[in-house]
Protein backbone atom coordinates (compact mmCIF):
# COMPACT_ATOMS: atom_id res chain seq x y z
CA UNK A 1 0.00 0.00 0.00
CA UNK A 2 1.46 3.42 -0.94
CA UNK A 3 1.84 5.95 1.74
CA UNK A 4 -1.25 7.90 2.63
CA UNK A 5 1.11 10.67 4.09
CA UNK A 6 4.43 12.59 3.49
CA UNK A 7 6.45 14.14 6.49
CA UNK A 8 6.08 17.00 3.77
CA UNK A 9 2.07 16.62 3.93
CA UNK A 10 2.01 16.72 7.47
CA UNK A 11 4.00 20.12 7.65
CA UNK A 12 1.77 21.52 4.70
CA UNK A 13 -1.49 20.24 7.15
CA UNK A 14 -0.13 21.89 10.27
CA UNK A 15 1.42 24.78 9.42
CA UNK A 16 -0.16 25.83 6.10
CA UNK A 17 -3.44 25.52 4.56
CA UNK A 18 -3.47 22.18 3.00
CA UNK A 19 -7.11 20.23 3.39
CA UNK A 20 -7.27 16.43 3.63
CA UNK A 21 -9.61 15.69 0.89
CA UNK A 22 -11.74 13.36 2.05
CA UNK A 23 -12.86 11.28 -1.68
CA UNK A 24 -8.41 10.90 -1.56
CA UNK A 25 -8.48 8.52 1.14
CA UNK A 26 -9.06 5.02 0.93
CA UNK A 27 -12.71 4.54 2.92
CA UNK A 28 -14.07 1.65 0.90
CA UNK A 29 -10.76 -0.36 2.52
CA UNK A 30 -12.25 1.38 5.83
CA UNK A 31 -15.24 0.33 5.33
CA UNK A 32 -14.54 -3.15 3.85
CA UNK A 33 -12.70 -3.77 7.51
CA UNK A 34 -15.49 -2.43 9.57
CA UNK A 35 -17.92 -4.56 7.49
CA UNK A 36 -15.67 -7.78 8.29
CA UNK A 37 -15.10 -7.49 11.88
CA UNK A 38 -18.94 -6.81 12.57
CA UNK A 39 -19.14 -10.31 10.61
CA UNK A 40 -16.12 -11.86 12.60
CA UNK A 41 -16.93 -10.56 16.01
CA UNK A 42 -20.08 -12.29 16.12
CA UNK A 43 -19.24 -15.39 17.75
CA UNK A 44 -15.95 -15.07 18.75
CA UNK A 45 -13.90 -13.97 21.78
CA UNK A 46 -11.73 -10.77 20.75
CA UNK A 47 -9.72 -8.37 23.41
CA UNK A 48 -11.21 -5.49 23.24
CA UNK A 49 -14.65 -5.66 21.91
CA UNK A 50 -16.30 -7.97 24.11
CA UNK A 51 -13.47 -8.39 27.09
CA UNK A 52 -11.52 -6.12 29.46
CA UNK A 53 -8.91 -4.22 28.75
CA UNK A 54 -5.09 -4.46 29.90
CA UNK A 55 -4.79 -7.13 33.11
CA UNK A 56 -8.86 -7.14 32.93
CA UNK A 57 -8.87 -8.99 29.42
CA UNK A 58 -9.78 -12.36 31.42
CA UNK A 59 -13.32 -10.55 32.05
CA UNK A 60 -15.69 -11.60 29.66
CA UNK A 61 -18.12 -8.55 28.82
CA UNK A 62 -21.89 -8.90 28.06
CA UNK A 63 -23.60 -8.54 25.51
CA UNK A 64 -25.84 -5.50 26.75
CA UNK A 65 -22.74 -3.90 28.25
CA UNK A 66 -20.51 -3.75 24.81
CA UNK A 67 -20.85 -0.40 23.76
CA UNK A 68 -20.55 0.79 27.31
CA UNK A 69 -17.52 -0.62 27.41
CA UNK A 70 -16.06 1.81 24.84
CA UNK A 71 -17.30 4.59 26.64
CA UNK A 72 -15.91 3.24 29.59
CA UNK A 73 -12.35 3.44 28.48
CA UNK A 74 -12.51 6.58 26.97
CA UNK A 75 -14.22 8.49 30.34
CA UNK A 76 -12.29 6.29 32.71
CA UNK A 77 -8.42 7.33 31.05
CA UNK A 78 -9.15 10.98 30.06
CA UNK A 79 -6.82 11.27 33.66
CA UNK A 80 -3.88 13.26 31.65
CA UNK A 81 -2.10 16.17 33.87
CA UNK A 82 -0.27 19.30 33.27
CA UNK A 83 -0.73 22.10 30.90
CA UNK A 84 -2.44 21.32 27.15
CA UNK A 85 0.01 20.43 23.93
CA UNK A 86 0.31 23.25 21.43
CA UNK A 87 -1.89 23.39 19.01
CA UNK A 88 0.75 22.02 16.06
CA UNK A 89 1.35 18.92 18.30
CA UNK A 90 -1.92 17.84 18.59
CA UNK A 91 -3.25 18.52 15.09
CA UNK A 92 0.15 16.70 14.44
CA UNK A 93 -1.03 13.71 16.22
CA UNK A 94 -4.77 13.61 14.78
CA UNK A 95 -3.22 13.18 11.60
CA UNK A 96 -1.00 10.49 12.54
CA UNK A 97 -4.09 8.81 14.15
CA UNK A 98 -6.03 9.06 10.91
CA UNK A 99 -2.81 7.38 8.63
CA UNK A 100 -3.58 4.46 11.39
CA UNK A 101 -7.04 4.22 10.34
CA UNK A 102 -6.98 4.52 6.81
CA UNK A 103 -4.48 1.55 6.75
CA UNK A 104 -7.75 -0.48 7.15
CA UNK A 105 -6.43 -2.42 10.12
CA UNK A 106 -8.69 -1.07 12.75
CA UNK A 107 -12.11 -2.04 12.19
CA UNK A 108 -13.27 1.58 12.88
CA UNK A 109 -16.45 2.61 11.39
CA UNK A 110 -16.04 4.92 8.48
CA UNK A 111 -17.96 7.95 10.29
CA UNK A 112 -15.07 7.94 12.69
CA UNK A 113 -12.60 8.87 9.78
CA UNK A 114 -15.07 11.19 8.51
CA UNK A 115 -15.49 13.29 11.46
CA UNK A 116 -11.31 12.82 11.93
CA UNK A 117 -10.80 14.64 9.01
CA UNK A 118 -13.33 16.92 9.57
CA UNK A 119 -12.05 17.85 12.98
CA UNK A 120 -8.26 18.25 11.71
CA UNK A 121 -9.91 20.58 8.61
CA UNK A 122 -12.13 23.20 10.85
CA UNK A 123 -8.61 23.44 13.52
CA UNK A 124 -11.40 21.78 16.13
CA UNK A 125 -8.60 20.63 18.38
CA UNK A 126 -8.99 18.54 21.49
CA UNK A 127 -7.34 19.64 24.67
CA UNK A 128 -4.50 17.35 25.19
CA UNK A 129 -2.60 17.31 28.33
CA UNK A 130 1.13 16.89 28.24
CA UNK A 131 1.56 14.15 31.13
CA UNK A 132 -0.49 10.85 31.17
CA UNK A 133 1.77 8.66 29.05
CA UNK A 134 3.89 5.72 29.08
CA UNK A 135 3.84 4.96 25.36
CA UNK A 136 3.60 1.30 25.99
CA UNK A 137 0.09 0.50 25.23
CA UNK A 138 0.35 3.60 22.74
CA UNK A 139 -0.25 7.11 24.27
CA UNK A 140 -3.61 5.57 26.43
CA UNK A 141 -4.37 8.30 28.23
CA UNK A 142 -3.80 11.39 26.10
CA UNK A 143 -5.52 9.90 23.13
CA UNK A 144 -8.66 9.62 25.34
CA UNK A 145 -8.45 13.08 25.40
CA UNK A 146 -8.88 12.82 21.41
CA UNK A 147 -11.75 10.17 21.92
CA UNK A 148 -13.92 11.96 24.40
CA UNK A 149 -14.13 15.50 22.12
CA UNK A 150 -14.65 12.90 19.01
CA UNK A 151 -17.80 11.45 21.49
CA UNK A 152 -19.19 15.63 22.27
CA UNK A 153 -17.35 15.90 25.82
CA UNK A 154 -14.13 17.39 27.28
CA UNK A 155 -13.11 20.52 25.62
CA UNK A 156 -11.27 21.69 22.80
CA UNK A 157 -9.30 24.74 21.06
CA UNK A 158 -10.99 26.29 18.76
CA UNK A 159 -10.31 29.57 17.62
CA UNK A 160 -8.04 30.50 19.90
CA UNK A 161 -10.62 29.86 22.74
CA UNK A 162 -11.17 26.70 24.63
CA UNK A 163 -14.85 25.61 24.38
CA UNK A 164 -16.76 22.84 25.24
CA UNK A 165 -16.77 20.26 22.46
CA UNK A 166 -20.64 19.62 21.94
CA UNK A 167 -20.74 23.26 21.45
CA UNK A 168 -17.98 23.47 18.94
CA UNK A 169 -18.88 20.17 16.90
CA UNK A 170 -22.68 21.36 16.85
CA UNK A 171 -22.03 25.02 15.60
CA UNK A 172 -19.94 23.20 12.84
CA UNK A 173 -23.04 21.22 11.73
CA UNK A 174 -20.61 17.83 13.40
CA UNK A 175 -22.14 15.02 15.14
CA UNK A 176 -20.38 13.58 18.19
CA UNK A 177 -19.80 10.12 17.05
CA UNK A 178 -21.37 6.97 18.57
CA UNK A 179 -19.68 3.62 19.30
CA UNK A 180 -20.38 0.69 16.32
CA UNK A 181 -18.06 -2.04 17.46
CA UNK A 182 -14.61 -1.38 19.36
CA UNK A 183 -14.13 2.90 18.12
CA UNK A 184 -13.29 3.41 22.14
CA UNK A 185 -10.06 1.44 22.13
CA UNK A 186 -9.20 2.10 18.71
CA UNK A 187 -8.74 5.83 18.69
CA UNK A 188 -6.91 5.50 22.35
CA UNK A 189 -4.33 2.53 21.82
CA UNK A 190 -1.86 4.02 19.62
CA UNK A 191 1.35 5.81 19.14
CA UNK A 192 -0.65 9.03 17.84
CA UNK A 193 0.41 11.71 20.48
CA UNK A 194 4.40 11.17 20.76
CA UNK A 195 4.25 10.61 16.95
CA UNK A 196 2.66 14.15 16.13
CA UNK A 197 4.99 15.72 18.77
CA UNK A 198 7.86 14.52 16.71
CA UNK A 199 6.88 15.40 13.71
CA UNK A 200 6.95 19.00 15.11
CA UNK A 201 10.26 18.22 16.33
CA UNK A 202 11.32 16.99 13.04
CA UNK A 203 10.40 20.17 10.98
CA UNK A 204 12.33 22.64 13.70
CA UNK A 205 15.31 20.02 14.06
CA UNK A 206 15.86 20.03 10.63
CA UNK A 207 15.50 24.21 10.17
CA UNK A 208 17.99 24.37 12.88
CA UNK A 209 20.39 22.12 11.68
CA UNK A 210 20.03 24.82 8.62
CA UNK A 211 20.20 27.83 10.34
CA UNK A 212 23.66 26.06 12.49
CA UNK A 213 25.09 25.14 8.77
CA UNK A 214 24.87 28.93 7.87
CA UNK A 215 26.06 30.24 11.61
CA UNK A 216 28.97 27.71 11.09
CA UNK A 217 30.25 29.50 7.78
CA UNK A 218 29.05 33.06 8.87
CA UNK A 219 31.53 32.41 12.02
CA UNK A 220 34.52 31.18 9.79
CA UNK A 221 34.11 34.24 7.75
CA UNK A 222 34.47 36.45 10.89
CA UNK A 223 37.28 34.70 11.46
CA UNK A 224 39.37 34.82 8.12
CA UNK A 225 39.27 30.99 7.76
CA UNK A 226 40.91 28.75 5.02
CA UNK A 227 37.94 27.57 3.35
CA UNK A 228 39.82 24.26 2.80
CA UNK A 229 37.86 22.88 6.39
CA UNK A 230 35.10 22.43 3.57
CA UNK A 231 36.58 21.54 0.89
CA UNK A 232 35.18 18.22 -0.96
CA UNK A 233 38.33 16.66 -1.63
CA UNK A 234 39.13 16.57 2.42
CA UNK A 235 35.79 15.72 2.54
CA UNK A 236 34.66 13.29 0.18
CA UNK A 237 37.16 10.68 1.98
CA UNK A 238 35.77 10.28 4.98
CA UNK A 239 33.14 8.29 3.48
CA UNK A 240 30.02 9.89 5.98
CA UNK A 241 27.30 10.90 4.06
CA UNK A 242 26.29 13.00 6.16
CA UNK A 243 29.59 15.26 6.41
CA UNK A 244 29.75 15.59 2.55
CA UNK A 245 26.06 16.76 2.97
CA UNK A 246 26.91 19.47 5.32
CA UNK A 247 30.35 20.20 3.63
CA UNK A 248 28.44 20.98 0.16
CA UNK A 249 25.88 22.91 1.86
CA UNK A 250 28.65 25.05 3.48
CA UNK A 251 30.04 25.45 -0.04
CA UNK A 252 26.81 26.73 -1.92
CA UNK A 253 26.37 28.95 1.68
CA UNK A 254 29.98 30.86 1.12
CA UNK A 255 29.99 31.15 -2.59
CA UNK A 256 31.16 34.55 -3.48
CA UNK A 257 32.38 35.08 0.50
CA UNK A 258 35.40 37.79 0.33
CA UNK A 259 35.93 36.95 3.51
CA UNK A 260 37.10 32.97 3.60
CA UNK A 261 40.97 32.43 3.09
CA UNK A 262 42.91 30.21 -0.02
CA UNK A 263 45.61 28.60 2.13
CA UNK A 264 47.14 27.87 -1.43
CA UNK A 265 47.04 31.80 -1.53
CA UNK A 266 48.92 32.38 2.14
CA UNK A 267 50.58 29.27 2.82
CA UNK A 268 51.37 27.21 -0.28
CA UNK A 269 52.50 30.53 -2.02
CA UNK A 270 56.78 30.03 -1.83
CA UNK A 271 59.04 30.08 0.63
CA UNK A 272 57.90 31.74 4.33
CA UNK A 273 60.57 32.31 6.96
CA UNK A 274 58.36 33.24 9.69
CA UNK A 275 59.11 31.47 13.45
CA UNK A 276 55.28 32.40 14.18
CA UNK A 277 52.20 33.31 12.43
CA UNK A 278 49.41 36.03 12.88
CA UNK A 279 46.69 34.30 11.90
CA UNK A 280 45.95 30.79 12.80
CA UNK A 281 47.05 27.99 10.71
CA UNK A 282 44.01 26.22 11.76
CA UNK A 283 41.13 27.24 13.22
CA UNK A 284 39.19 25.93 16.80
CA UNK A 285 37.62 22.70 16.26
CA UNK A 286 33.60 24.60 17.18
CA UNK A 287 34.67 26.50 13.44
CA UNK A 288 37.09 23.72 11.71
CA UNK A 289 34.72 20.71 12.75
CA UNK A 290 32.04 21.75 11.37
CA UNK A 291 30.97 19.36 8.90
CA UNK A 292 32.34 16.20 11.43
CA UNK A 293 30.07 17.30 14.12
CA UNK A 294 27.09 18.81 12.32
CA UNK A 295 27.13 15.38 9.75
CA UNK A 296 25.97 13.02 12.01
CA UNK A 297 23.02 15.22 13.42
CA UNK A 298 22.10 15.53 9.93
CA UNK A 299 22.35 11.65 9.31
CA UNK A 300 20.00 11.06 12.92
CA UNK A 301 17.73 13.43 11.15
CA UNK A 302 17.54 11.57 7.94
CA UNK A 303 16.93 8.28 9.91
CA UNK A 304 14.17 9.54 12.01
CA UNK A 305 12.00 11.54 9.01
CA UNK A 306 12.25 7.73 7.59
CA UNK A 307 10.82 6.26 10.35
CA UNK A 308 8.11 8.81 11.30
CA UNK A 309 7.01 8.40 7.96
CA UNK A 310 6.85 4.53 8.44
CA UNK A 311 5.08 5.41 11.37
CA UNK A 312 2.03 7.19 10.17
CA UNK A 313 1.53 4.99 7.48
CA UNK A 314 1.28 1.96 9.98
CA UNK A 315 -1.44 0.21 11.80
CA UNK A 316 -0.01 1.36 15.29
CA UNK A 317 -3.32 -0.33 17.09
CA UNK A 318 -4.38 -3.78 19.23
CA UNK A 319 -5.72 -6.19 18.01
CA UNK A 320 -5.09 -5.90 14.24
CA UNK A 321 -8.23 -6.66 11.69
CA UNK A 322 -7.30 -8.14 8.29
CA UNK A 323 -9.89 -8.56 5.83
CA UNK A 324 -7.34 -10.03 3.80
CA UNK A 325 -6.38 -13.04 5.84
CA UNK A 326 -9.83 -13.30 7.31
CA UNK A 327 -8.84 -13.23 10.87
CA UNK A 328 -8.24 -10.47 13.95
CA UNK A 329 -4.50 -10.83 15.54
CA UNK A 330 -3.14 -9.65 18.71
CA UNK A 331 -0.31 -8.14 19.41
CA UNK A 332 1.53 -4.72 20.57
CA UNK A 333 1.95 -2.51 17.83
CA UNK A 334 0.77 0.05 19.99
CA UNK A 335 4.65 -0.23 21.37
CA UNK A 336 6.03 3.76 21.09
CA UNK A 337 9.88 1.91 21.34
CA UNK A 338 10.50 3.18 17.16
CA UNK A 339 9.47 6.98 18.09
CA UNK A 340 11.52 6.86 21.79
CA UNK A 341 14.35 5.57 20.43
CA UNK A 342 14.05 7.91 17.67
CA UNK A 343 13.43 10.70 19.90
CA UNK A 344 16.39 10.25 21.80
CA UNK A 345 18.70 10.20 19.37
CA UNK A 346 17.80 13.59 17.94
CA UNK A 347 17.37 15.12 21.08
CA UNK A 348 21.50 14.16 21.68
CA UNK A 349 21.75 15.61 18.41
CA UNK A 350 20.17 18.64 19.21
CA UNK A 351 21.87 19.39 22.31
CA UNK A 352 25.16 18.70 20.29
CA UNK A 353 24.12 21.08 17.99
CA UNK A 354 23.52 23.88 21.05
CA UNK A 355 26.88 22.87 22.82
CA UNK A 356 28.67 23.58 19.19
CA UNK A 357 26.87 27.36 19.19
CA UNK A 358 27.91 27.69 22.41
CA UNK A 359 30.95 27.42 21.79
CA UNK A 360 31.02 29.57 18.74
CA UNK A 361 29.95 32.02 20.92
CA UNK A 362 32.50 32.01 23.48
CA UNK A 363 35.09 32.36 20.25
CA UNK A 364 32.96 35.88 19.57
CA UNK A 365 33.01 36.97 23.30
CA UNK A 366 36.65 35.63 24.17
CA UNK A 367 38.88 38.44 22.59
CA UNK A 368 41.89 36.35 23.92
CA UNK A 369 40.86 33.56 21.61
CA UNK A 370 40.06 35.27 18.75
CA UNK A 371 42.18 37.84 18.68
CA UNK A 372 40.32 40.23 16.28
CA UNK A 373 37.37 41.63 18.21
CA UNK A 374 36.51 43.04 21.64
CA UNK A 375 35.59 41.42 24.88
CA UNK A 376 32.23 40.70 24.23
CA UNK A 377 31.77 42.42 20.96
CA UNK A 378 31.30 45.21 23.36
CA UNK A 379 31.77 48.34 21.09
CA UNK A 380 31.45 50.93 24.11
CA UNK A 381 34.04 52.04 26.57
CA UNK A 382 35.34 49.05 28.00
CA UNK A 383 34.61 48.61 31.67
CA UNK A 384 31.71 51.28 31.22
CA UNK A 385 29.87 49.15 28.99
CA UNK A 386 29.49 45.50 28.78
CA UNK A 387 28.41 44.21 25.03
CA UNK A 388 26.61 40.90 25.24
CA UNK A 389 28.73 39.84 28.37
CA UNK A 390 25.34 38.65 29.83
CA UNK A 391 23.74 36.80 26.96
CA UNK A 392 26.63 34.63 27.53
CA UNK A 393 25.18 33.66 30.83
CA UNK A 394 21.82 32.80 29.61
CA UNK A 395 23.22 31.08 26.47
CA UNK A 396 25.63 29.29 28.75
CA UNK A 397 22.85 28.06 31.43
CA UNK A 398 20.25 27.05 28.37
CA UNK A 399 23.07 24.89 27.32
CA UNK A 400 23.53 23.45 31.16
CA UNK A 401 19.72 22.72 30.70
CA UNK A 402 19.92 20.85 27.57
CA UNK A 403 22.78 18.81 28.53
CA UNK A 404 21.26 17.71 31.67
CA UNK A 405 17.90 16.71 29.78
CA UNK A 406 20.29 14.65 26.87
CA UNK A 407 20.03 11.72 29.20
CA UNK A 408 18.83 9.01 26.83
CA UNK A 409 14.78 8.27 28.60
CA UNK A 410 13.97 5.16 26.35
CA UNK A 411 15.83 3.22 28.93
CA UNK A 412 13.83 4.70 31.39
CA UNK A 413 10.95 1.93 31.48
CA UNK A 414 8.70 1.45 35.10
CA UNK A 415 6.55 -1.29 34.72
CA UNK A 416 2.84 -0.54 36.06
CA UNK A 417 -0.69 -1.92 34.74
CA UNK A 418 -0.27 -4.90 37.45
CA UNK A 419 2.70 -5.43 35.47
CA UNK A 420 0.51 -5.86 31.96
CA UNK A 421 2.68 -3.15 30.75
CA UNK A 422 6.03 -4.71 32.30
CA UNK A 423 8.21 -2.81 29.40
CA UNK A 424 7.22 0.83 28.28
CA UNK A 425 8.80 2.93 25.85
CA UNK A 426 8.14 6.07 27.57
CA UNK A 427 8.37 7.53 24.27
CA UNK A 428 5.83 10.60 24.61
CA UNK A 429 7.91 12.01 27.33
CA UNK A 430 11.01 11.13 25.20
CA UNK A 431 9.47 13.62 22.42
CA UNK A 432 8.28 15.69 25.31
CA UNK A 433 12.05 16.58 26.28
CA UNK A 434 13.24 16.15 22.83
CA UNK A 435 10.78 19.78 22.44
CA UNK A 436 11.81 21.40 25.40
CA UNK A 437 15.99 20.74 23.93
CA UNK A 438 14.51 22.17 20.52
CA UNK A 439 13.07 25.33 22.36
CA UNK A 440 15.89 25.97 24.17
CA UNK A 441 18.09 25.73 21.02
CA UNK A 442 16.13 28.37 19.23
CA UNK A 443 16.88 30.86 22.28
CA UNK A 444 20.91 29.95 21.97
CA UNK A 445 20.85 30.31 18.20
CA UNK A 446 19.22 33.82 18.58
CA UNK A 447 21.57 35.44 20.79
CA UNK A 448 24.39 33.65 18.59
CA UNK A 449 23.32 35.36 15.12
CA UNK A 450 22.73 38.73 17.18
CA UNK A 451 26.45 38.04 18.30
CA UNK A 452 27.37 37.15 14.38
CA UNK A 453 25.81 40.42 13.24
CA UNK A 454 27.44 42.77 16.14
CA UNK A 455 30.74 40.70 15.25
CA UNK A 456 30.52 41.81 11.49
CA UNK A 457 30.16 45.91 12.73
CA UNK A 458 32.87 45.15 14.70
CA UNK A 459 35.29 44.18 11.82
CA UNK A 460 33.18 46.50 9.37
CA UNK A 461 33.10 42.99 6.87
CA UNK A 462 29.51 43.01 5.81
CA UNK A 463 30.16 43.82 2.31
CA UNK A 464 32.61 41.43 1.73
CA UNK A 465 30.02 38.64 3.33
CA UNK A 466 28.96 36.11 1.10
CA UNK A 467 25.71 36.82 -0.31
CA UNK A 468 23.44 34.69 1.64
CA UNK A 469 25.39 35.66 5.05
CA UNK A 470 24.71 39.41 4.08
CA UNK A 471 21.52 38.82 3.51
CA UNK A 472 20.42 37.20 7.05
CA UNK A 473 22.84 39.89 8.64
CA UNK A 474 20.81 42.79 7.11
CA UNK A 475 17.55 41.20 8.55
CA UNK A 476 18.70 40.52 11.65
CA UNK A 477 19.90 43.97 11.85
CA UNK A 478 16.23 45.33 11.00
CA UNK A 479 15.27 43.44 13.96
CA UNK A 480 18.38 44.57 16.35
CA UNK A 481 20.47 47.10 15.14
CA UNK A 482 24.03 47.54 16.13
CA UNK A 483 24.50 48.28 19.74
CA UNK A 484 27.35 50.74 21.06
CA UNK A 485 25.30 51.37 24.52
CA UNK A 486 24.32 48.88 27.19
CA UNK A 487 20.69 47.93 26.22
CA UNK A 488 18.23 45.37 27.44
CA UNK A 489 17.99 42.37 24.56
CA UNK A 490 15.62 40.75 26.16
CA UNK A 491 13.18 41.65 23.41
CA UNK A 492 15.56 41.24 21.20
CA UNK A 493 16.12 37.96 21.15
CA UNK A 494 12.50 36.85 21.50
CA UNK A 495 12.02 39.14 17.85
CA UNK A 496 15.16 37.32 16.71
CA UNK A 497 13.98 33.96 17.31
CA UNK A 498 10.57 34.51 15.72
CA UNK A 499 12.16 35.87 12.94
CA UNK A 500 14.65 32.69 13.01
CA UNK A 501 11.56 30.28 13.77
CA UNK A 502 9.63 31.47 10.47
CA UNK A 503 11.73 31.69 8.00
CA UNK A 504 13.29 28.29 6.25
CA UNK A 505 16.10 28.12 4.57
CA UNK A 506 15.39 24.91 2.87
CA UNK A 507 19.11 23.93 2.36
CA UNK A 508 18.65 20.93 -0.11
CA UNK A 509 22.12 19.84 -1.36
Amino acid sequence: MNPIFTLADVEKIVFGDKKIALPDLPMDKVAECYDFLKQFSADKIIYGINTGFGPMAQWRIDDADLTALQYNIIRSHSTGAGEPLSDECVKAAMVARLGTFLQARSGVHPDLVKLLVEMINRDILPMIPRHGSVGASGDLVQLAHLALAMIGEGSVHYHGEWRPAAEVLKENGLEPFTIHIREGLSITNGTGVMTGVAMINQFQAEQLLDWATLAAVMMNEIAGSFDDLMAEPLNTVRRHEGQQVIAARMRMLARDSRCLQQREHQLYNGKHTEETFDHKVQPYYSLRCVPQILGPIYETLANCRRVLEEEINSACDNPIVDPETRNVYHGGNFHGDYISLEQDKVKIAMVRLVMTAERQLNYLFHDRINGILPPFLNMGKLGLNYGMQACQFTATSTTAECQTLAMPNYVHSIPNNNDNQDVVSMGTNTALFTRTVIDNAWQVMAIQYIALAQAVDCLGIAEKLAPISRQIYKQVREICPVFIEDTPFYEDLRNVEAFLRGQQLKLEC
